[in-house]
């Protein structure tokens, strides 16, 4: 006589109990990944918003009277007016934000006078443009700035840059 096979029900338990804890796994993963995005959205977002006050911060000292682009923030004196079009050359300052946003920024400034029409017959209008573009970095320092080439490659590096063109007249 045949005896009634046993044990079918256990191995159908094991089967489903791993089918489970596989699609839990999978469930984690997707929900670490989730979170991991959504973080890098919030601090490529903080990235956009460090980078357009370096925007600002650049143009009010381009266009302050004189095109004075300040080089020391606790006394506002400039050592050369590095933003100036007779300064010459492309000028660069990194401002630390860490206190206020995580980032680092990177504000170049660059100008070239222009002669733009003329304000009455055979006088040229002198017109300044200026060129500045902020980096702003999450994992850099005041001596790297930003972008930081090294840090590029990790997943937590966040990076985002603005450029602005601005005109103004030429003092005469």
């Amino acid at each position: 006589m045949n005896k009634p096979q046993k044990g079918f029900v256990a191995i159908m338990a094991v089967v489903v109990l791993v089918v489970l804890a596989s699609m839990a796994g999978a469930i984690m993963r997707m929900s670490t990944a989730q979170q991991l995005t959504s973080t890098l959205d919030f601090q490529q977002a903080r990235a956009g918003a460090a980078a357009r006050a370096g925007i600002d911060w650049g143009l009010y000292h381009a266009l302050q009277s004189g095109g004075l682009w300040y080089w020391n923030p606790q006394t506002y004196l400039p050592l050369v007016p590095p933003c100036d079009p007779a300064a010459g050359g492309v000028k660069t300052r990194t401002l630390d934000l860490t206190a206020d946003s995580g980032f680092w920024v990177t504000v170049t400034c660059s100008s070239q006078t222009v002669n733009e029409g003329e304000t009455a017959p055979g006088s040229p209008q002198s017109m300044t443009i200026y060129r500045i573009d902020a980096v702003a970095c999450n994992l850099s320092d005041a001596i790297t700035g930003c972008p930081n080439n090294a840090n590029a490659g990790l997943a937590s590096y966040v990076e985002r840059r603005r450029q602005v063109v601005a005109t103004a007249a030429a003092s005469s």
